[in-house]
């Protein structure tokens, strides 16, 4: 077996029983064996699996006992936002699709409009949107943090007029080095200027200019 090969459990939460068995028939007469469906017949039911982990993604049925319409999408979505969720419904209804989408369900699947294939092409590729959007505000939360960090230079800075060392949020005082290192992506190469190396090395200077009168 392959090394990589992982089984994804999917949730289903569907109350009509035909409806689920049609379902797990599709993948076994297709030797699909990647995903294992769970079943769930109530939306309450369905929490009490999630509650439990190691749930991969979920198909919805927005006709269940305990809730109905697309309630019952924002329920689960706001119990498990990163969690891919697949409605899959006898619900005819565009709009809602479209709503339905653009709250972050990942498709929008009609109930006799569905085969194996399209099936496990839409539970795969709902998976591997979502890992692409977790990483993509994960992304973003670090850009902005970055941005936080370089905006906090641009603020007013403690420094002392003597030895030039830096204030910090916790009272300590930093050589302007350590400071910029901790709060930027900047390294440091020490050197010095004309101006100082005349000022603290003057016998050097003195030997130049005589060697360059």
């Amino acid at each position: 077996m392959n090394e990589n090969f992982t089984i994804r459990n999917v949730l289903l939460i569907e109350d009509n029983r035909g409806d689920a068995r049609l379902l797990e028939e599709m993948l076994f007469d297709v030797g699909e064996d990647s995903f294992k469906l769970i079943c769930a017949d109530s939306l309450a039911t369905g929490f009490k699996y999630l509650k439990r982990g190691e749930i991969h993604l979920v198909l919805l049925d927005l006709g269940l006992p305990d809730s109905e319409g697309f309630d019952t999408f924002l329920k689960i979505h706001d119990a498990v936002p990163d969690l891919p969720i697949i409605i899959m419904t006898g619900l005819n209804d565009k709009k809602m699709a479209v709503d339905a989408v653009r709250e972050g369900a990942q498709d929008y699947l009609l109930k006799g409009q569905v085969d194996a294939n399209l099936l496990i092409r839409a539970m795969t590729y709902a998976i591997e949107r979502k890992k692409l959007e977790i990483e993509r505000e994960k992304m973003i939360v670090e850009l902005q943090n970055a941005l936080a960090k370089i905006k906090t230079l641009r603020g007013l800075l403690p420094i002392c007029s003597f030895c030039k060392k830096i204030r910090d949020d916790q009272g300590y005082w930093k050589q302007i080095e350590v400071y910029m290192k901790e709060h930027s992506d900047a390294n440091f190469s020490h050197s010095i200027c004309p101006k100082c190396a005349k000022k603290y090395y003057p016998h050097l200077y003195k030997e130049t200019e005589e060697k360059n009168p």
